[in-house]
């Protein structure tokens, strides 16, 4: 699959754009498993455009993640040129996508986001600004069914949006009245991909949590490419085990330190415990613990371990990487 010049191979996975959680540690991490891109936390055009520090920050990338995409969003169709213009020049970004799908109400419910569902012109005139203004950078698009499931607009959409000159358009398969509730609907999405009108990739997202769930995506549905979001809490591994599932090889997980051998629960806890480590050295202790430790809490690794639930408590009030390997010693040790 393509995405303007960008060759991501045949059946690409992919690491959604999530706020708090894709920042440029995760997203390295997600590569060494394995996935073909990886996208920003969503960066508000609005601060980009008054040169907000913390916004300006997002925008970091490093060789060694990419492909990666740099994902913004607003409402107004010049914060939005000129946001683009402004990452392009700083992260020269493989791609450039826009969020036409958070469903969060401090996002939507001010008309950006998933708020766009609601003024489909306004999207349309913000896509054809931004791939005008940034013609040497591919530019794409995330969004979800519809606003409601009375207005499940998708499939005119995704061709509207082709016309603008997007190069590939990801589709959650939810409303925006769904926010992360219900069942991901799929069948949608296969419609806007077996459209004969649609030439661009189609990438699908929604509920992927297991590789057989991404196997029979691809397989049913007939997706260019998926996406995996909140299934890779507590487990970036998911990547590796999705791409042996497909029939890919991903070797360069196996660069990570471990003395264990590959998807085995040993190896598993040293590559949380890199995680930690890569969150730590990017941050600082405090902060970069904090930052981490909802993903150890999240983690499958300690599902239908008895009596968990004070051990789980004291990992999310560690403070200190001491003490946060000693309780993950103490699990893999007494547990695993």
């Amino acid at each position: 699959m393509r995405i303007g010049n960008i060759d991501l191979g045949d059946k690409p996975v992919l690491l959604a754009p999530m706020e708090d959680v894709t920042d440029i540690g995760f997203r390295l991490l997600c590569r060494q498993m394995g996935a073909a891109m990886v996208y920003s936390e969503f960066v508000s055009s609005d601060a980009l455009i008054r040169m907000v520090n913390k916004s300006l920050e997002k925008l970091k990338v490093c060789a060694d993640e990419r492909p990666v995409a740099i994902q913004i969003y607003g409402r107004d169709v010049d914060a939005m040129r000129e946001a683009a213009r402004i990452v392009v020049e700083q992260a020269h970004p493989d791609v450039l996508d826009l969020n036409f799908g958070c469903p969060v109400k401090k996002v939507a419910g001010k008309g950006a986001g998933a708020g766009m569902l609601q003024n489909v012109p306004q999207m349309l005139a913000i896509t054809r600004a931004v791939v005008d203004a940034v013609p040497d950078t591919p530019v794409t698009v995330k969004t979800r069914l519809g606003w409601d499931h009375d207005h499940r607009i998708i499939v005119e959409l995704a061709e509207q949006l082709q016309d603008c000159g997007i190069k590939a358009l990801t589709i959650h398969g939810r409303t925006r009245a769904q926010m992360y509730t219900g069942e991901a609907d799929w069948s949608l999405i296969a419609e806007v991909k077996e459209n004969p009108r649609m030439h661009i990739p189609i990438i699908g997202n929604g509920d992927i949590t297991t590789p057989e769930r991404a196997v029979e995506c691809f397989e049913r549905y007939g997706v260019d490419a998926i996406m995996v979001g909140r299934a890779t809490f507590g487990q970036p591994w998911i990547f590796y085990e999705i791409n042996q599932a497909l029939g890919h090889t991903a070797p360069s997980a196996g660069m990570l330190p471990s003395k264990h051998p590959l998807l085995s629960t040993g190896w598993k806890m040293d590559i949380l415990r890199e995680q930690v480590l890569t969150s730590v050295n990017r941050i600082d202790e405090y902060r970069g613990i904090l930052h981490v430790r909802r993903h150890l809490a999240a983690s499958p690794i300690f599902k239908g371990i008895p009596n968990f639930r004070e051990t789980r408590i004291r990992m999310l009030r560690a403070e200190t990487v001491s003490e946060l390997f000693g309780i993950l010693d103490e699990i893999e040790t007494k547990y695993l």
